[in-house]
């Protein structure tokens, strides 16, 4: 028996074997269906279908959980939930106010400067930007509104993407324990995101940014400590030799080398937010989701595709300014566009 357990792989079946039998004993003892004598059982019957007393009750479990996590810390969420709701007004309100050209012009200079000043790049995200609207005027308030949601839930994304990314590259143990983690987030499917926030705030566009916003950060996680652990280590060395403190060589030396890497990260976020929040419609989030669910409801098929390409429109647009910003970063950052400035 002590030779048995000396193994890592038979201890970990044996807990196994240990946890099924268990919830095979929940399963039938919490049924409401079970047999009533041991003779209906030597029938065998159960085993040409599946028996309705082997039924585990995980429904009831998550039912009971959420409920008592909204007893308990119900106040909690309220307050999330006015707040990020308070944040989306105000941009959303921002965006609307504002008149379309001045809306167009604004996307037209961030993108020319995020491309580093490229006429070609500039054009084609102004075009793109005016064809929203000209696909069909409601597009453009659509577009705002999801657009809202989008940079709110990649704000979020930032804020706590990136400091979970450092910390991963500066601990391995930190790096192991949260890499199953991540992983398992980009597994899940994108809809499945939706259930804990609606089971939290119900209805709307908040649940829609918090599932965005969990849906959407594992890329920044992942580049961001990507970018950190592949600074030169000759450069750490030189910070070290100069006397440099860790936040010194984090601020001054790693951040700014990273971040072509992280502004990648920040461009794949974009990218799964603007797929979160189409498949957010049908939580009743507004948006341009919200007019590709309404036309395939109707059977509209013009009404879909028009709000289909005002999306890939959109999706271009934040593409091609966020790339050609990590591209910008990465010429400055190598060797020779330095020297030959």
């Amino acid at each position: 028996m002590k030779e048995f357990f000396k193994s890592k792989k038979n201890i970990f079946n044996f807990v196994m074997l240990v946890f099924f039998g268990w919830l095979l004993f929940i399963s039938y003892t919490s049924s409401k269906r079970k047999p009533d004598n041991v003779g209906e059982l030597l029938k065998f019957d159960w085993l040409q279908s599946w028996p309705k007393w082997l039924d585990l009750p995980l429904m009831a479990w998550i039912n009971d959980a959420f409920k008592k996590l909204n007893e308990t810390y119900g106040w909690i969420f309220e307050a999330i939930n006015n707040f990020l709701l308070a944040m989306l007004v105000a941009l959303k309100n921002f965006l609307i106010l504002a008149p379309w050209p001045l809306v167009i012009l604004g996307v037209v200079v961030i993108a020319y400067f995020a491309s580093g000043r490229k006429i070609g790049t500039t054009v084609f995200v102004g075009f793109c930007t005016f064809f929203i609207g000209f696909l069909h005027p409601i597009f453009w308030q659509k577009a705002i509104e999801t657009t809202a949601i989008m940079l709110i839930s990649i704000f979020l994304c930032t804020i706590v993407g990136i400091p979970i990314g450092i910390l991963m590259a500066r601990s391995l143990r930190v790096r192991d324990k949260l890499l199953p983690v991540l992983d398992l987030m980009q597994t899940i499917p994108a809809f499945v995101y939706l259930i804990p926030g609606i089971m939290l705030f119900g209805l709307g566009a908040v649940p829609a940014i918090i599932a965005t916003f969990i849906y959407a950060v594992p890329p920044l996680v992942r580049l961001t400590d990507l970018g950190i652990r592949l600074v030169d280590k000759e450069v750490i060395e030189a910070a070290d030799a100069f006397g440099a403190s860790k936040k010194q060589k984090l601020l001054g030396v790693q951040l700014p080398l990273a971040l072509p890497n992280i502004m990648q990260g920040i461009n794949q976020c974009t990218m799964m937010a603007l797929s979160m929040v189409v498949i957010a419609s049908m939580i009743g989030t507004r948006g341009l989701g919200d007019e590709v669910l309404l036309g395939l409801q109707q059977l509209n098929v013009g009404k879909a595709a028009e709000a289909g390409i005002a999306i890939v429109l959109l999706a271009i647009v934040l593409d091609r300014i966020t790339q050609s910003y990590g591209e910008t970063l990465q010429e400055r950052s190598t060797p020779q566009n330095k020297k030959s400035k």
